[in-house]
């Protein structure tokens, strides 16, 4: 089954909150609030929980700064529409550890704090590739990393600028992936292959 969108009238912001708030989702799904339409989308594949896997060990191994990872922290960030706010859940969320983003937090906390979110496109990677990098921009989180299955690439989105990022570099899977302070280290991507 994959990601269903839909437009709820009216769409008013309130109305539209409340209706995703309220949502009861089946068991294994998720569901998401991006740009005025509510995203709900089915358990990821097998080959997508490897890749996070594979990012995830080499974060806690290798970073220079020690790290906290969420694959179930909702985001809560502006939108191109006034409201409502986007509520996200990005596959992974990245703090340092220092920071203790997540203890205490709510199910839909701010993103201030977060040094890096991942998404390994599934179902719909038009939302990874581009809506979802354009909200990330917006919340000024600093790095976006997308592991793009249907084209074989790993882009780095970095230093965001209003409604995008202002760099992104796109890596062949098997070449590896500068990630900046506060990380310091080359991602592997060798396994994507």
């Amino acid at each position: 089954m994959s990601a269903m969108a839909f437009d709820i009238e009216p769409a008013t912001a309130e109305l539209l909150l409340n209706d995703f708030l309220g949502l009861e989702t089946p068991e294994g799904f998720r569901a998401e609030l991006v740009e005025g339409k509510i995203v709900v989308s089915p358990a990821p594949d097998g080959d997508h929980e490897d890749y996070i896997s594979t990012i995830l060990e080499q974060v806690f191994r290798d970073s220079r700064v020690r790290m906290s990872c969420s694959g179930n922290k909702g985001l809560q960030m502006s939108s191109a529409v006034v409201e409502p706010k986007n509520h996200v859940l990005p596959d992974i969320t990245i703090a340092p550890r220092e920071l203790r983003l997540f203890r205490g937090a709510p199910s839909w906390m701010p993103s201030k704090g977060v040094a890096m979110v991942v998404e390994v496109t599934s179902t719909r990677p038009t939302d990874d590739r581009i809506v979802k990098r354009h909200s990330y921009a917006r919340a000024w989180i600093p790095l976006y990393l997308v592991v793009d299955r249907e084209e074989e690439r790993v882009i780095l989105y970095s230093q965001p600028d209003k409604d995008d990022y202002s760099v992104g570099e796109s890596i062949p899977f098997g070449d590896p992936v500068l990630l900046p302070e506060p990380f310091g280290f080359s991602l592997d991507t060798s396994d994507f292959l």
